[in-house]
């Protein structure tokens, strides 16, 4: 993978797994971390949370930087800012993967459903087998009705997104630990 100059690194967990750099999810870890350390809502959480972007940004000239190598740059700064109290608080899981629906449902085709939860299981498999703890499913409603082959939500609509939502959920239990965020949009 090629990150482009304009962009941040990608970031590599001890797996081996790639997750792209997400500000957001920066930002909500730096601040459970300082939540814990007794610092309610810091007020430094934007400031350390772009000071990581940035840095980031300027190692334009590596595509891939290792997650432990981020988490260690985040406890460098709050030791420098003379926060380490918060430091053992800091500990962020890899961002979510995210994986659209609807991209699937192109795959399969229009109006292909079996295809779709073949694809769709066996994408759900393999990022099981890679290990991921945090996986968003999104673009549900688009998918849904690019299956159906309409514009406009129907009541057959409604009964697909169930089926989706019933089969997902029942993939997701059978195969995986507790330790598996998902969430479904």
């Amino acid at each position: 993978m090629v990150a482009f100059k304009e962009e941040f690194p990608y970031l590599r967990c001890d797996s081996g797994q790639l997750f792209e750099f997400d500000r957001d999810w920066l930002h909500a870890a730096i601040n459970r971390a300082a939540d814990k350390a007794g610092y309610p809502s810091w007020w430094l959480t934007d400031h350390v949370t772009e000071s990581i972007a940035f840095y980031l940004r300027l190692r334009n000239d590596e595509s891939v930087v290792a997650f432990t190598q981020l988490q260690e740059t985040v406890q460098y700064v709050l030791k420098a800012i003379g926060y380490k109290e918060i430091i053992p608080h800091f500990r962020p899981a890899p961002p979510p993967i995210s994986v659209s629906l609807v991209d699937i449902a192109h795959s399969a085709g229009s109006g292909y459903e079996l295809a779709f939860f073949d694809l769709l299981e066996k994408r759900i498999a393999t990022l099981i087998e890679t290990g991921v703890d945090n996986l968003q499913l999104c673009s549900l409603q688009p998918c849904v009705k690019h299956l159906r082959s309409t514009r406009v939500w129907t009541r057959a609509c409604d009964s697909l997104r169930e089926e989706i939502v019933c089969f997902i959920r029942e993939r997701l239990t059978s195969t995986t630990s507790e330790r598996l965020k998902c969430t479904l949009k």
